[in-house]
């Protein structure tokens, strides 16, 4: 599933709301207020759902030792009836007793994994939920980004296969990391993380053929360097025309080591 973008490389929005691309074609607005309240609805419904473990393990530990009820119901409709001492004998007694426990310990395990595989149901459906969200505010960066618009000579989809991966959803904030694994701080705010432009920025100055990808960067003429040691007779991102998928599938075909991130 991918963001539906139009020929100018925006995400195409329909009643305010992203619109997703499916793998079968299908085209889906994706209302991120929905899928918040979704994920708030599933956390409630888990903790209800562990709570009533808790509530139904709690009343069982009354009947500790007893495994088999209806024995033990058994015997003690036979207790209201006959003195104690006329049971059969004492090793009859504690049959009763091993039975009552092994039933009781059965019903425990069942209601065990019943709420196991409705948690983990209720897990999958938050994560797929989630990822969705994640990927829209990721996406959603990358198109709204000032700094791609104004500086980058390749189209918004392929600055985003590339520098992608480097961005996460922490604590429901976007958060960059470089190529060591650590996080990117702003240079201009000491102490906070970068915003989405300064991060990128930060990632294609340490990227070694940014030259290639941002605009007016030297990318043309004779001396301009290019991936691989490639001649000057190659044709320079910089001045690619055509519409933008032609441009996007022109720096692809050139340059298939950036295209690939």
């Amino acid at each position: 599933m991918k963001l539906k973008l139009d020929a100018n490389g925006n995400v195409v929005v329909q009643d305010g709301k992203p619109v997703y691309v499916h793998d079968d074609g299908k085209e889906v607005p994706f209302d991120a207020a929905a899928a918040v309240q979704k994920i708030q609805g599933l956390n409630g419904e888990a903790k209800s759902h562990r709570e009533a473990k808790e509530a139904a393990e709690a009343k069982l530990q009354a009947f500790a030792g007893i495994d088999d009820p209806a024995a033990a119901a058994k015997a003690i409709e036979l207790m209201k009836n006959v003195d104690e001492g006329k049971l059969l004998t004492a090793g009859k007694v504690e049959e009763i007793k091993l039975a009552a426990k092994k039933a009781a310990e059965e019903q425990v395990a069942a209601a065990n994994k019943a709420h196991a595989d409705e948690l983990a149901r209720t897990k999958t459906e938050l994560e797929a939920i989630t990822g969705s969200l994640y990927s829209e505010m990721i996406g959603g960066s990358f198109n709204r980004s000032k700094l791609i618009t104004d500086k980058f000579a390749i189209p918004v989809d392929l600055v985003q296969a590339r520098f992608g991966q480097a961005f996460k959803v922490e604590a429901g904030k976007i958060v960059a990391y470089d190529g060591a694994g650590n996080k990117i701080f702003s240079r201009t705010r000491p102490g906070d993380l970068a915003d989405f432009d300064e991060a990128l920025e930060t990632l294609v100055d340490q990227y070694p053929y940014k030259d290639q990808i941002l605009k007016g960067s030297g990318a043309s003429g004779g001396g301009a360097q290019q991936p691989n040691g490639g001649g000057g007779g190659q044709k320079q991102t910089g001045n690619l025309g055509g519409t933008r998928e032609e441009r996007a599938a022109a720096f692809a075909a050139q340059y298939p080591e950036l295209a690939k991130g």
